[in-house]
């Protein structure tokens, strides 16, 4: 009987070792996030964005202030005109000033469809010195 026993304190036992197996893991799984990371190119324009100005030029008698409301209504320099008449003042502008401007700014709830017939109508006039006031919000009319 010793000499059995000596045969079996011979033999090891078959194990599964995780650490190793934890390791080709990690191994596997950076290498492919690293090469599906390699995969994906992302194709971007350059856009060079204006810089604010806290100061505000004071205004101007060649540039007009063309301000769209959420019922459809425009202002021109504050005199409220129906969006029918922007047309007839683009074409009487156009004639009477070399170089004119308009600036574009809505109130809080304008609609952006109205701004862009206003936008088709100063682009039919020939007008080429648009801006479009993003930074702040005014009130209705100002």
């Amino acid at each position: 009987m010793a000499g059995s026993t000596k045969v079996e304190e011979g033999k090891k036992k078959a194990r599964i070792e995780i650490i190793p197996l934890i390791d080709v893991i990690f191994f596997l799984l950076a290498t492919f996030v690293l090469f599906t990371l390699s995969l994906n190119r992302i194709a971007s324009i350059p856009v060079n964005l204006p810089i604010s100005n806290p100061n505000p030029a004071p205004p101007d008698d060649d540039m007009v202030t063309l301000q769209i409301s959420d019922q459809g209504t425009c202002y021109w320099n504050r005199e409220i005109i129906q969006l029918d008449e922007i047309t007839p003042k683009l074409t009487e502008l156009k004639r009477r000033v070399a170089t004119p401007r308009i600036l574009i700014t809505g109130d809080d709830r304008a609609k952006f469809g109205i701004t862009v017939r206003a936008l088709d109508e100063i682009r039919k006039a020939g007008i080429d010195q648009v801006s479009v006031e993003t930074g702040r919000t005014r009130p209705t009319g100002r």
